[in-house]
């Protein structure tokens, strides 16, 4: 006989969770004394705010391929958790939400911190399931394992009432759970390799979630084979190498204007594995909705993709791994575009070399020195806001796994991320970018940082504004600034008062020698890059964009 908790915890066990972000709350107090059972075998990190801890379990999931579990308390810790749930639902993230519940008698009740968890995370989630009996865990948790996995990964969140986990019974352990992927059939690739003949123009845009290095390995020698450009869907910059002659840029925010009039004059478009989503499709204008002039080849795991919005003249229903192993057997004659591919590297290598020069800390010349200077392995983690399209437009990434973000959009990602990378890479080098209002979203998780040891460097890129807000703002109400100035602390003190290194950087030249300082302190460190408020974007100044207002205006 076990209690339901000791059977939840053998079976994440069994399903290979060695990593638990939680922040503890009574509803769930059963799973926590089985896992101090299995402490050595199973390590829990606690974590000082719910979205923080489900943040975490998110980027654990990304780096490592495989589900990020996450437990948390009823109401308030399941309303915290919710925007790492929505997180890992619009980023196609395995991962799964165990939210302790009232008793079974008091459902329904409104009982103390009671919510109704299957209607709260209904949008966001593939699947949200209450066990009501003790010896039906084993079943549910397979299941919630095969969900998150299959077809377009996702989230799936488990209610747990807080007397099943309690429960004793005697159940059977179920076997570790397989996921389902589909796989690409001869004729689609007979038909793609005669798209790919035609093409004059061709592009690959690369996306989606499940990679590994193997199958990005496979992508580039698909790509290399039949000369074909590749960019990279929104946030997904580390699927393929930027330094490869063939790469050509990112379809992000702040997109180089060479590349949107490529996209739209590429004569056929290889989506693999991304929705082509809002950003990665300018808005749903780089293609016409719901038929693209251009010729379309949709790859996606999920079938519910294929059509949802473009119509695609070859739709294949696969996951990336599958895709990629075909493709990489496919070479058709390609010499006539290696001017096409040749011209769009250029212009990639062009944006990149371009862009003015700033007062204070200039975060351009901040990122080009991090590119040549990290090793080609460090994971580098962006938030949300414009501070992230220097990173976006400078560093370029080599390695598959070495970029997390939300393609979501979340405030407040970076930091969290930052600590789950470091906890599941300890010997690679992390570096997290956050701006001043993104880093004190999830800021106080440094205190998680520092209570393991992780090394990781925070940087702060401080204009004292919510940036993003104040462009839009400036573009469409001008001369009206409302809400989006900000007072911060001195996040260097603060970091100290942590128990972190903290240190101020005021001008470019003093960065290198304040970063070597902050990586020999061998312990979570965090740098306050203080940069100038004017430069709202890697492309334009708050200047620009009131010149440009006043002339429409006129």
């Amino acid at each position: 006989m076990r209690s339901g908790g000791n059977v939840l915890v053998e079976a994440l066990a069994i399903n290979g969770v060695d990593t638990i972000f939680c922040v503890p709350g009574e509803s769930y107090l059963d799973v926590l004394d089985a896992l101090y059972e299995r402490r050595e075998r199973m390590r829990v990190i606690t974590c000082r705010q719910e979205g923080g801890a489900t943040f975490m379990a998110e980027a654990h999931a990304k780096l490592s391929g495989r589900p990020g579990i996450a437990f948390v308390t009823r109401g308030p810790g399941a309303t915290n958790a919710s925007i790492g749930v929505h997180t890992a639902f619009q980023d196609s993230t395995p991962l799964l939400l165990f939210v302790g519940q009232v008793d079974r008698d008091a459902l329904g009740r409104e009982a103390f911190q009671e919510i109704d968890v299957r209607a709260m995370f209904a949008p966001i989630a593939k699947a949200v399931i209450e066990i009501e009996r003790a010896h039906r865990i084993p079943e549910i948790v397979s299941r919630a394992f095969a969900l998150a996995l299959s077809g377009r990964p996702g989230p799936v969140v488990i209610s747990l009432p807080e007397d099943v986990l309690t429960e004793r019974v005697d159940v059977a352990d179920a076997p570790a759970a397989q996921a389902a992927q589909a796989g690409v059939d001869g004729a689609a690739l007979a038909r793609l390799a005669e798209l790919l003949r035609d093409a004059q123009r061709p592009i690959a845009i690369v996306g989606g979630s499940l990679w590994d290095a193997a199958s990005c390995a496979q992508l580039q020698r698909f790509a290399e084979q039949n000369v074909l450009p590749v960019v990279c869907a929104y946030r997904r910059q580390d699927l393929f190498d930027n330094r490869h002659p063939l790469y050509c840029g990112d379809a992000s925010l702040g997109i180089y204007p060479d590349l949107v009039a490529r996209l739209r004059d590429a004569d056929l478009i290889l989506a693999i594995g991304t929705r082509l989503g809002d950003i990665t499709s300018g808005g749903y204008t780089y293609f016409d909705v719901p038929r693209p002039q251009q010729k379309l080849v949709h790859v996606h795991a999920s079938g519910d993709e294929l059509g949802r919005v473009y119509q695609a003249d070859l739709a294949i229903n696969a996951g990336v791994r599958a895709f990629a192993a075909a493709a990489a057997t496919l070479t058709v004659e390609a010499a006539h575009r290696r001017a096409w591919a040749a011209d769009a590297q250029r212009a990639y290598v062009a944006d990149r070399a371009a862009g003015r020069t700033v007062e204070r800390v200039d975060m351009r010349a901040v990122i080009l020195d991090l590119s040549e200077r990290l090793p080609k392995n460090a994971i580098v983690t962006v938030g949300a806001g414009n501070y992230t399209q220097w990173v976006h437009r400078y560093f370029q990434y080599t390695q598959f796994g070495t970029a997390l973000g939300p393609t979501s959009g979340a405030m407040g990602y970076s930091v969290p991320a930052g600590i789950a990378a470091k906890l599941r890479h300890p010997d690679r080098t992390v570096v997290s970018f956050a701006g001043d209002g993104c880093f004190l979203m999830t800021g106080q998780e440094l205190a998680t940082a520092v209570r393991y040891g992780l090394a990781v460097t925070f940087l702060i890129v401080n204009n004292g504004m919510y940036g993003t807000i104040r462009m839009h703002q400036e573009r469409n109400y001008p001369e009206r600034i409302s809400s989006t100035d900000l007072t911060n602390p001195d996040f260097a003190a603060l970091a100290r008062a942590y128990g972190a290194f903290g240190e101020t950087v005021r001008t470019t030249t003093e960065f290198a020698a304040a970063f070597e300082r902050a990586t020999a302190f061998g312990g979570p460190a965090l740098l306050d890059l203080e940069v100038d408020p004017a430069a709202i974007t890697s492309r334009t100044s708050i200047e620009d964009i009131r010149s440009r207002s006043a002339a429409r205006s006129t």
